[in-house]
């Protein structure tokens, strides 16, 4: 337990019981997000040398410290799925859950005969959450697909880039992620139809592109009403002013004074009250239109100033501003302290990482850090002695190769 996030009484998910098939992001990112809030999740890794996120970017002792954030709150049951005897065990175990999440390709758990009638046919309660690149049905199913991919697929890529030189990444695995949240979405109201409504289990099926496609505001309404497609913008948000990156001295500033009245404060604070009081530039339509000159005037402050005079001068004019982050800045910011969003996490190895905390921010039920992330296998014998297996049972099965 975390004394710097336990807290007394029922959690929002207690005695909610979730198996996490899968391997990475999305599907464990989703699990991740279910054990935060009370969620018992029993996450099954391949013998070996599980989940390989287990080995992804820094390491600490042999174990990537990203993991240590994935995995908390997790039980660790190591099985080769491709042996019957595996497969039997996932069953039971699938059997008294709840939840099923799985980013496996389409068409995997339907090969170890667990398809959504057959896991339904011995527990017809249970919401089963499948994450894949394409979704389970349509041409390109069958097709391999990270999140990279359904970050291009799902138009995002197309806008990530200065114009007319080539889209780069967001910097993370924002596809994932998007199909993992939208996972946890689909998770809950599920539960509450099977509790509210008396509703059944059900297959929720989440595509990687979909989920980055279902954030992309007015990309398709704008190419179905007038034809035009978007392009790059870099750090300027199209049809929006102004709303951009200006230089500093020592690096640079976001500034959204888009609103009406925000746009006055601001050309006040430049000293520019020609342009805060210009009719055209009441409204956004007019800024829009003379954008350049805008962006020109705010940059013609920005530039021989410290980010720190730019960032006091808008705040006390009440115009949205913000430095661009690093993680440096992010530890050392006393609002994330304030709201608890940098945590201290003691792996199993014995040390004493800091992590994010837990978001959203539940009033009367927040989330915890229960347990540190697992070892590969640490919960086997505890996992499979609740489903009645004896020690020597276990013994020959861990023997055999089935467990670890």
């Amino acid at each position: 337990m975390n004394p710097h996030t336990a807290t007394p009484g029922p959690m929002a998910l207690q005695d909610v019981k979730v198996v996490e098939m899968g391997q990475l992001i999305a599907g464990p990112f989703c699990g991740k997000t279910l054990g935060e809030f009370g969620a018992e999740v029993v996450k099954i890794e391949a013998t070996g040398a599980g989940d390989p996120l287990r080995n992804w970017r820094l390491l600490q002792d042999g174990t990537s410290v990203w993991w240590q954030v994935q995995s908390r709150n997790k039980l660790s049951l190591a099985l080769d799925l491709r042996q019957k005897e595996a497969q039997d065990i996932a069953r039971q175990l699938i059997a008294e859950a709840d939840v099923l999440v799985e980013n496996f390709r389409p068409g995997t758990l339907e090969g170890w005969g667990m398809s959504p009638e057959e896991l339904h046919a011995i527990n017809p309660g249970l919401v089963m959450l499948r994450i894949s690149g394409y979704g389970q049905t349509g041409p390109y199913r069958d097709l391999p697909g990270f999140g990279v991919i359904g970050e291009a697929m799902g138009g995002l890529r197309h806008l990530t880039a200065e114009p007319g030189r080539v889209p780069v990444r967001v910097g993370v695995s924002i596809g994932d992620t998007l199909a993992a949240l939208h996972g946890v979405i689909g998770v809950m109201m599920a539960l509450y139809h099977r509790k509210v409504n008396g509703g059944s289990g059900q297959v929720i099926d989440v595509a990687l592109h979909e989920a980055v496609f279902n954030v992309m505001e007015s990309l398709i309404p704008e190419y179905s009403a007038f034809g035009t497609v978007r392009e790059a913008a870099g750090s300027a948000l199209p049809g929006i002013a102004p709303s951009n990156a200006y230089a500093c001295q020592d690096g640079w500033v976001l500034v959204a004074g888009n609103g009406d009245s925000i746009f006055k404060r601001l050309m006040d604070t430049i000293g520019r009250p020609d342009l805060g009081q210009a009719p055209d530039l009441a409204s956004n339509a007019g800024r829009v239109a003379r954008i350049e000159e805008i962006d020109a005037a705010i940059s013609a402050w920005t530039q021989p100033r410290a980010i720190a005079q730019v960032m006091d001068a808008l705040a006390a004019a009440r115009v949205p501003a913000g430095k661009v982050y690093t993680a440096k800045d992010i530890s050392e910011d006393p609002h994330y302290r304030a709201r608890q969003m940098i945590l201290p996490q003691t792996t199993r190895d014995g040390h004493t990482l800091e992590v994010p905390g837990i978001v959203p921010k539940l009033s009367a039920t927040p989330g915890t850090i229960r347990s540190s992330a697992p070892h590969l296998g640490d919960d086997t014998d505890a996992v499979l002695q609740g489903l009645g297996l004896s020690g020597a049972q276990i013994a020959a099965l861990r023997e055999r190769g089935i467990v670890q």
